[in-house]
């Protein structure tokens, strides 16, 4: 049996997921959806969904919800009586603002889903802000995880909304594995066809005007009601009131409505311009933007009618230049007697696969992993990879009310690194299920050192460096962008070698850190004097080695283990600038259950304060192939 656990601070879904089906058995034994997204630099709660052919209806786990008190507890069916999702409602709205109370939940959740026999928990909360103390470990987040992975479980933690800015980082610790959301090749492409033979694209989740009839052009500050005045009511171009209009002017025409920072806000929203356009019998809607908005990113939305959003400020200008060189106007009066723009609309309902993926999404909160809050850089790589974040289908309660534009539907598109969680959480489960003796430190190599390095043209994973023109600011992604790579879902289950973790080192790990003592009692009830030998971060057997301050030099092992059949492997690897790099041994064979050390020197061969980077790639003659990231911060030689 494997229990899969998801919470979330805000609107928090906790979910178990019972598996009775053989392993691999992937549309039988578990998928992975979202089923809600705040915004960027906030929290988005998710779902890790269960799916099983025996279980119909819907159960509840009594152990798992009776600790929380003060909670309002839902359960709902997703998707069918297939899935299983226990939906956790706060009742008191000052629970968001009292983080002591979070984090107290969240540490019962935890201790529950360790009694419990959870195997795998998503986590989509972060701290609010970089923790204070000795080490950013020392949060009771982190903590309570820390607990989770002694009892076993594997925990993927979304690395939160906060980037492109370095250090943006708020998922902090070795024994947590961290996700950053990247792209995928599915996009929805809608587009507006002008009269005069200009395409202007645009985002919207519906249907096309259809055929090649073109359809007249009618902005809503044009088709008002006598009784309407535009100097009383400056918003009426948004379209959220059809009395306003003439519905003779707009019947069967192409409504232009504008997008403001109003809908940004949630004061106005699309869903009221689509009904407005449909009391007036319009034949579909044209949203163009505001030039106050700027740099807002718009993702696809349903529209129930054929219609667009053009997100650009720009190729908006392109239209409404069209519209009004093409009015006829009556002399001195300036009266319109003739709309004379026509448009279709192409519609935005059918994917294609053409654009390139991955990449690195910009608002993925990036590394070098925080040691303190004097922002000292720990010897850990955090994200610890990057999978798809950006526009994922999610499932979507149809009474839900945190998002106008989705109430009443069953599915949304979401982004966020929320998203990207649970993807990792899923394929924990199914490699858990492979192999259910993997420690959380296993799963963990298993699913860094098969990432991608390389997007599906064949070149380097891009990064996002900006906000604004994200696709126009970026470069190759590095491990402080991506991790490890990209997740590689069919690799991640036959690794071949795996470097592991245990409890043991991750406290030897906090004892080394000066003064922790009395937190690490605090936290753990454990005392310090029991680890007689401590180890330092860059020390810990983690499938990547990073050193924030290499003097001179430093020497470093990990050792393998060969969880596959006997195979010979070849070790190669490309030195970080300025560090030169000797790894031995350079070919091994190894038995199954075998492990092998690798000693890793590093030397700096110049002053330099820029971050570098490298790889290790080992190579085994029965094709396993593994990497290894190298990243050194600080050199001084």
């Amino acid at each position: 049996m494997l229990h899969t656990l998801s919470t979330n601070a805000l609107d928090s879904f906790l979910l178990f997921l019972f598996n009775h089906t053989n392993y691999m058995v992937i549309f039988s034994s578990i998928a992975v959806y979202k089923a809600l997204y705040k915004s960027f630099g906030g929290f988005a709660a998710d779902v890790v969904a269960g799916i099983d052919q025996e279980m119909k209806g819907i159960v509840q786990h009594p152990k798992v919800l009776g600790p929380l008190a003060g909670f309002q507890l839902e359960i709902r069916g997703l998707l069918g009586q297939d899935f299983l999702l226990a939906k956790e409602k706060i009742r008191n709205p000052s629970f968001l603002c009292n983080h002591f109370d979070v984090h107290n939940r969240i540490i019962m959740i935890q201790m529950q889903a360790a009694q419990d026999g959870v195997d795998i928990i998503s986590l989509s909360i972060t701290p609010n802000r970089r923790p204070p103390g000795i080490a950013t470990f020392f949060n009771p987040i982190d903590m309570a995880l820390l607990s989770a992975v002694k009892a076993g479980i594997f925990v993927a933690q979304a690395a939160g909304n906060t980037g492109p800015s370095p250090k943006s980082m708020s998922s902090f610790s070795p024994w947590i594995f961290t996700v950053g959301a990247a792209s995928h090749d599915r996009a929805y492409a809608n587009s507006i066809i002008l009269g005069n033979n200009v395409t202007i694209p645009g985002v919207g989740l519906a249907p096309g005007t259809g055929t090649d009839q073109m359809y007249t052009l009618i902005s809503a500050v044009h088709a008002l009601c006598n009784e309407t005045i535009l100097a009383n009511d400056m918003y009426v171009g948004e379209c959220q009131d059809s009395s306003n209009f003439n519905e003779e002017l707009i019947q069967g025409n192409l409504l232009i409505c504008s997008y403001s920072i109003r809908f940004v806000l949630g004061l106005s929203t699309i869903k009221q311009a689509l009904e407005t356009a449909k009391n007036l019998s319009a034949a579909g809607v044209v949203f163009y933007m505001d030039p106050y908005v700027i740099g807002f990113q718009l993702n696809p939305t349903p529209l129930e009618i054929p219609g667009i959003i053009i997100p650009s400020p720009d190729d908006s200008k392109i239209l409404l230049q069209y519209y009004n060189s093409s009015l006829e106007r009556y002399g001195l009066s300036r009266k319109i007697v003739r709309f004379g723009a026509v448009a279709s609309i192409s519609g935005g309902l059918k994917a294609n696969y053409s654009i390139t993926a991955p990449k690195v999404m910009y608002y993925s909160a990036r590394g070098p992993d925080p040691e303190d809050s004097s922002l000292d850089d720990a010897d850990i790589m955090k994200p610890n990879l990057v999978a798809p974040g950006n526009l994922i289908w999610a499932a979507w309660s149809s009474l839900g009310t945190d998002s106008v534009e989705f109430q009443g539907e069953s599915f949304a598109m979401m982004s966020g690194t929320s998203m990207a969680a649970p993807h990792i959480a899923g394929l924990a489960a199914l490699i858990k299920q492979k192999f259910p003796h993997f420690s959380p430190a296993a799963i963990a190599s298993a699913l860094s050192t098969t990432a991608s390095l390389y997007d599906k043209s064949g070149g380097p994973i891009m990064a996002q460096r900006a906000y604004a023109n994200p696709d126009v600011n970026q470069s190759p992604a590095t491990p402080f962008d991506m991790g490890s790579g990209f997740v590689n879902a069919t690799a991640a289950l036959d690794p071949g070698l795996i470097l592991d973790s245990t409890y043991e080192d991750y406290m030897s790990l906090l004892c080394g850190i000066n003064g922790s003592g009395p937190v690490v009692l605090n936290y753990t009830g454990q005392n310090c004097w029991v680890y007689n030998s401590t180890i330092g971060s860059a020390d810990l057997n983690l499938p990547s080695i990073t050193i924030s301050r290499l003097q001179q030099s430093k020497t470093v092992e990990r050792t393998v283990t060969n969880i596959a059949g006997n195979e010979t492997y070849k070790v190669g690897w490309s030195a970080p600038y300025g560090v030169s790099v000797k790894v031995t041994p350079t070919r091994f064979f190894i038995g199954t259950g075998e492990k092998q050390i690798l000693t890793i020197m590093f030397n700096a061969t110049m002053n330099n304060s820029v971050a570098s980077f490298g790889r290790i790639g080992l190579f085994g003659d029965q094709g396993h192939k593994l990497n290894i990231p190298l990243s050194v911060i600080l050199k001084f030689s």
